[in-house]
């Protein structure tokens, strides 16, 4: 079987928080956080619901098709609005839909988990299935914790998928969780993240470059083939790190956070946006679609595009 991607959308708040902001209230500066990180601005505001209404509706007129030709929902989000019910259905019921809806939590690689289970749908009789990223992330942030304050933000990336006898947008996927290291990166209700960074940064590194690596492997192909990798857009060190050891440029990474920060399951989908964006993205590329999250999990896909 075969599965494209025929529509993509994002959403991200209004509300545009710089560096040299955070540092009026933390023990920061602009030159400390882009240095560190990458990130020189955020947005800030929003919900998973509203953010991802949005992102999902630029993503069906974006494919040209309604609400009545999703056959299923998947929210990818670390942030629902509730613990229940999920905030997937709100979307569905937002957006008009008439079909199952689910939320998914596999962090910051879960837009990934989701585009997997998505094609497991595929496989087994759905036409199309809406995957959205969206997060609420700065809700959970306390602003007086350098740490991560400089780091979360919020927004949200969808894509519509559907299936196709002829053609496969995804040809490999490697997929994987570690829950001894479920420590590093966490949020307890009522809570706030915390975040184990040096420790986080070296398993990260290494999960993306090995699954990475199966993932090229299982799709016969090397990284001199991939014309793009869009990774998870968490630290600009890490992607330096993975794109090394891969022996892959970094001019051909797409780099977002400098103005999105840490969206965590929505990165992806609105790094891709921007390569689409900037026609960096051609009929018949290859890229490498990576992430990483807490759990810890991790998420590589290698996907040739159709469109």
């Amino acid at each position: 079987m075969g599965a494209r991607f025929i529509g993509w959308g994002t959403a991200v708040p209004e509300r545009v928080v710089t560096n040299d902001e955070l540092s009026l209230t933390l023990d920061t500066s602009d030159a400390w956080i882009t240095e560190r990180t990458g990130i020189r601005e955020r947005r800030i505001g929003g919900t998973a619901k509203s953010l991802g209404v949005l992102a999902a509706r630029d993503a069906l007129n974006d494919a040209g098709v309604g609400p009545e030709d999703i056959d299923f929902l998947i929210l990818a989000t670390t942030t629902p609005d509730r613990i229940t019910p999920s905030t997937a259905t709100l979307i569905a019921h937002e957006l008009g839909l008439q079909c199952p809806a689910m939320d998914l939590n596999a962090a910051c690689s879960g837009f990934m988990y989701a585009v997997r289970t998505a094609y497991g749908l595929l496989e087994t009789g759905n036409k199309r299935v809406l995957v959205i990223g969206a997060e609420n992330l700065s809700r959970w942030v306390d602003w007086t914790d350098r740490n991560m304050a400089v780091l979360l933000a919020d927004g949200a990336g969808a894509t519509v998928l559907e299936y196709d006898p002829t053609e496969n947008d995804l040809l490999a996927f490697v997929l994987g969780a570690e829950g001894a290291d479920a420590d590093l990166l966490t949020c307890e209700h009522e809570g706030y993240f915390q975040m184990d960074g040096k420790e986080v940064f070296r398993r990260a590194v290494r999960v993306v470059v090995d699954s990475a690596q199966k993932a090229l492997d299982m799709a016969g192909i090397t990284s001199d083939d991939l014309s793009l990798i869009i990774p998870h857009q968490a630290n600009i060190r890490i992607i330096q790190a993975a794109c090394q050891r891969l022996n892959v440029e970094m001019e051909r990474a797409v780099v977002v956070l400098d103005r999105y920060g840490n969206t965590s399951s929505a990165s992806i989908p609105l790094a891709f946006a921007d390569a689409r964006q900037n026609d960096r993205v051609q009929k018949g590329d290859y890229a490498l679609l990576t992430g990483f999250g807490a759990g810890m999990t991790w998420a590589s896909a290698v996907v040739r595009w159709s469109r």
